[in-house]
């Protein structure tokens, strides 16, 4: 079965978790959700790879999420596939 990857870059913050939370409600069993620690060096140099300028952020199959430049916007990440069984 095919997995949607879905990467939760956290700083450990109350919002942070939230996102977290969020983000592990919404996912399906085709949901592959990591939850990666900011104060890691290999997460903050993929993290700046990846373009992410502040946290939380999601990406979905190696893509930033736009709802994640300023903030995690449900109707984006359910847009992005998040919480649909992928067929």
């Amino acid at each position: 079965m095919t997995k949607r990857s879905i990467e939760v870059f956290s700083a450990g913050c109350a919002l942070c978790a939230d996102t977290a939370k969020k983000v592990e409600a919404l996912a399906c069993p085709s949901c592959e959700v990591v939850v990666l620690d900011m104060q890691e060096a290999a997460t903050a140099q993929r993290a700046r790879d990846l373009g992410i300028r502040t946290v939380p952020a999601v990406v979905v199959n190696g893509k930033l999420l736009d709802c994640c430049r300023g903030g995690v916007d449900e109707q984006v990440l359910r847009n992005a596939g998040v919480g649909s069984p992928i067929t």
